[in-house]
């Protein structure tokens, strides 16, 4: 059994080949992935976001699938259908490409409410209907979804209930020069592509996810967790300037996606605790989609991650 370190080196140096940079967004899909958690990734085209998760997919072994979401798409498009068979006589469910261990919800705000709610039951319950039958996902199950955060025409805009569900929302920006360079002599030949090879499976993570449920977890830690997200509901509820820039707070998911994810990042990093400073490195991450700015906030250009390095600041830290 690898260690954290071990196991995201040898997970790092395959994608590596393939995806240049990037280097937080690719540690914090792992923690997802250990956390049992899906990934909402805002970015522009062409930052090779289908790319690295599809380079996740091929070194973790597992199956992947992509979802292009269309105003057109249908339910039965992401989880399946009834077939008919004609020599039986008998309707047979047909598997959507929901069906898969690694599934890229490419641009969800395309998509339609019924579309967009089909896949998040089928993330929140890991599990999916056809025909009154219920079918469970494969283990494990990860989906990463991603929207354009200029081009808003002609899009479905997801409910703060339904961004809810997923554990981070992370920004891809633009490479640095020199990542851009290696990328064009890497990626700029015709004929030849980088190949990537599987260095671990989805048993592997099923069994490295006890390993992160063994993370040492303090009382003053817990409190520290409860204390940042009680602290956006306090903004919302009580506003400290006079000014309402928060139409309601974090929710108690925010709770358990600091600690779950807290623990799995503490435990690639080769530490046997949680300590605050992995509290405060994923805050912004776990609680800027999870914030109902007001629009006098907007006006403003008060974002969730400002709101959230300012609960930071007041909140005191515990020593540990």
């Amino acid at each position: 059994m690898p260690n954290g370190p071990t196991w995201s080196k040898k997970l790092r140096e395959e994608i590596g080949k393939a995806v240049i940079g990037q280097d937080v967004v690719i540690e914090r899909l792992f923690v997802a992935l250990l956390a049992n958690g899906h990934v909402l990734l805002e970015g522009m085209p062409g930052l090779a976001k289908t790319l690295l998760v599809k380079s996740v997919g091929a070194a973790l072994g597992v199956q992947f699938e992509r979802i292009q979401f269309t105003p057109d798409l249908m339910p039965s498009d992401v989880v399946g259908t009834m077939i008919f068979q004609p020599k039986s006589g008998e309707f047979q469910p047909h598997h959507g490409p929901i069906f898969a261990n690694l599934v890229l919800a490419d641009e969800i705000n395309r998509a339609p409410a019924k579309v967009q709610s089909a896949l998040l039951e089928a993330m929140q319950e890991r599990q999916v209907t056809i025909g009154g039958q219920t079918h469970p996902l494969p283990k494990p199950f990860f989906v990463m979804a991603t929207q354009n955060p200029v081009e808003q025409e002609g899009t479905y805009p997801l409910p703060e209930a339904q961004t809810d569900r997923f554990l981070f929302k992370l920004i891809v920006d633009y490479p640095k020069a020199e990542e851009e360079a290696t990328m064009m002599r890497r990626w700029g030949q015709v004929t030849e592509q980088p190949a990537l090879s599987a260095v671990s499976s989805g048993e592997e993570l099923l069994q490295l996810r006890g390993e992160v449920d063994r993370i040492f977890v303090s009382p003053a830690v817990q409190n520290y967790v409860l204390s940042l997200v009680r602290a956006t509901r306090e903004l919302a509820e009580k506003p400290a300037s006079g000014k309402r820039y928060l139409n309601f707070g974090a929710s108690p998911r925010a709770s358990l996606a600091l600690y779950q994810a807290g623990r799995a990042l503490a435990w690639l990093r080769g530490q046997d605790y949680l300590g605050p400073a992995v509290i405060q490195e994923l805050a912004p991450e776990v609680m800027r989609h999870r914030l109902g700015l007001t629009y006098e906030a907007e006006a403003e250009e008060f974002t969730g991650d400002r709101i959230v390095a300012q609960v930071l600041e007041k909140t005191p830290v515990p020593v540990v």
